[in-house]
């Protein structure tokens, strides 16, 4: 159940058309499609910033799961109260109920299908939200997305994610969290033009990461930062600040860390 998927097979970047009910590429005076004069135009100051968070949790296949609970601790943290609503599609209009997202979850699993569904903030608390949950061999595994918007003169709340991570990896299995920054605009609308990238922020390696990667080589993977440990010494997750300086400095840390685990970071 994928909600929300939609049809559209242009190419991202250009004038699209109705064609048959699917979209198409618009085509130029010389018959070939092209790029948006709206593409064309340089970023302009934005309004706020959003704070975009990838997390992957994975936890045992059992009677006592409860899913959501990832997703409602991000939310309480970032905006001060759980998701106001779910939906497997749009509009997002189904009162927040872990238990019944669960239900869901776990009839849809029982035909070995994965369940896909969107979450958002309540007034006054903007978030963008979607979760997939997948029974695999290792668990079941929620794959999480959040995006919260700030206000221009709101700092986002970056030096909360390290306290963010370790609660998710103490008690939501988490495997990996990557969070980005990036200007936008507070009602989480995008403009009809070219967008810069995001920054990398930080990237989290729960326990299970950390020992299938060696601690002691992740430690020396950023020569210039120095992973934050949550947890029991033991097993713990390190937390690697990555956005603390310009923005290629950032990407050239992510990718120095996506080297020493031999794939981009959330994917595995």
């Amino acid at each position: 159940m994928g909600g929300g998927q939609g049809t559209q097979s242009g190419s991202g970047s250009g004038p699209e058309r109705a064609d048959a009910g699917r979209f198409a590429p618009a085509a130029g005076p010389d018959g070939k499609p092209y790029v948006a004069d709206a593409f064309h135009t340089r970023p302009g100051a934005e309004d706020g910033a959003r704070l975009s968070m990838s997390i992957r949790t994975l936890r045992p296949a059992d009677g006592q799961l409860v899913l959501g609970g990832a997703l409602e601790h991000v939310c309480r943290v970032l905006t001060g109260a759980p998701p106001a609503g779910w939906s497997t599609a749009e509009p997002v209009n189904v009162p927040w109920s872990p238990r019944r997202l669960t239900d869901l979850a776990r009839s849809r699993a029982r035909r070995s299908l994965p369940t896909w569904f969107a979450a958002v903030g309540g007034p006054g608390r903007p978030l963008a939200a979607t979760v997939r949950v997948a029974r695999t061999v290792a668990g079941t595994e929620e794959r999480i997305t959040v995006t919260v918007p700030h206000q221009a003169g709101h700092a986002p709340p970056v030096e909360a994610l390290a306290e963010v991570a370790e609660a998710l990896a103490q008690r939501h299995g988490l495997a990996t969290m990557v969070t980005e920054l990036r200007p936008g605009r507070a009602d989480l609308t995008w403009p009809a033009r070219r967008e810069p990238p995001p920054v990398p922020c930080s990237v989290t390696l729960g326990p299970a990461a950390v020992a299938a990667a060696g601690a002691a080589r992740l430690r020396r993977a950023l020569p210039d930062v120095v992973p934050v440990p949550l947890g029991p010494p033991g097993a713990p997750a390190l937390h690697h600040p990555l956005g603390d300086t310009a923005p290629a400095e950032a990407w050239r840390r992510l990718g120095r860390l996506r080297d020493v685990l031999g794939g981009p970071p959330g994917t595995g």
